[in-house]
């Protein structure tokens, strides 16, 4: 198997666990863990795990130049995405959430036309418009559905768009970290600068969490954020980066909706109505207008 197709494996991996998060982690929220306190469980869970497993790895140390990057790429990673993309959750469905997400390829392309000087023709600026235009029926009209655990679904949608703004950043970021340094190097110390920049605003929810009256239901939803969305998702994301470019990692957030939206209906943790499908369809629609063209710009530099 060549590194390309394992690199794919990764991200399909990635994107599944992430999938099947916005359900579980949904279910915990905000009655047994709040979203922010989820924040300092999970950087504080990876950093522990990551710093573990590190004496199997590669012993490399960072130049002084790439301690910046890393700065800016665990603010953007592991502080502003997750605490966006919790709250957001804790406030709007699932299904929303799946959608959302799949913003990421179209912010991806925005950011390199304004840093790497990509040119927007017409067919991608027309899938951008669709994108944020599915975006934003979202956040104005998806909550015609009634759900007693998303009080404020409008604003969630868009917190959950700023995260997919903030997650497009921080793959940007780090892609060139993935060519100097081992997976593990990169995201012990991306955790590590974590904790310091979430703390001050997960704390007081942390300290609030009645640990002894945790049901196991709600124990194994956060031991499955800790390890498998933030632990494994991570590093196979940015194990997936060595091989494939940015916008190819943000192309498999196309199955997260899917995943997302078959398991919350499955588990009855939400519903699907017209303002939904609808949304599902415009942005899906931008999405491919966007991939398409990449893709043959692709094929055609290659002959």
């Amino acid at each position: 198997m060549d590194n390309r197709t394992v690199a794919l494996f990764a991200a399909l991996g990635a994107t599944t666990i992430y999938g099947l998060n916005h359900t579980i982690a949904k279910v915990v929220m905000p009655h047994f863990v709040g979203p922010f306190a989820f924040i300092l469980l999970r950087v504080v869970g990876a950093t522990l795990l990551f710093w573990l497993v590190s004496p199997w790895m590669p012993k490399e140390k960072i130049d002084r130049k790439d301690y910046f990057r890393i700065f800016v790429a665990s603010f953007f990673g592991m502080c502003l995405n997750m605490l966006m993309f919790f709250k957001g959750l804790q406030l709007s469905t699932p299904i929303n959430s799946g959608v959302i997400v799949t913003m990421t390829p179209i912010i991806i392309l925005i950011l390199s036309s304004i840093f790497l000087k990509e040119v927007l023709n017409l067919s991608k600026v027309l899938g951008i418009l669709l994108g944020f235009a599915g975006a934003i029926i979202l956040i104005l009209y998806g909550n015609t559905t009634l759900i007693s655990n998303a009080p404020n679904i409008p604003l969630g949608n868009f917190l959950m768009l700023c995260n997919a703004t903030f997650f497009g950043i921080y793959l940007v970021m780090v892609k060139p970290l993935t060519q100097k340094y081992h997976t593990v190097t990169i995201m012990k110390w991306m955790f590590l600068i974590g904790i310091f920049l979430t703390l001050p605003v997960t704390y007081n929810e942390f300290s609030m969490i009645a640990w002894k009256s945790l049901p196991f239901d709600a124990i194994w939803r956060i031991a499955y954020v800790i390890v498998g969305t933030t632990f494994l998702a991570y590093f196979l994301n940015v194990f997936a980066l060595k091989t494939l470019p940015a916008t190819t990692i943000g192309v498999f957030t196309y199955l997260q909706p899917i995943i997302a939206i078959f398991f919350a209906l499955a588990t009855g943790n939400d519903q699907l109505d017209w303002v939904k499908i609808s949304a599902c369809l415009l942005v899906f629609t931008g999405v491919y207008l966007v991939s398409k063209k990449v893709t043959k710009e692709r094929k055609a530099s290659r002959n």
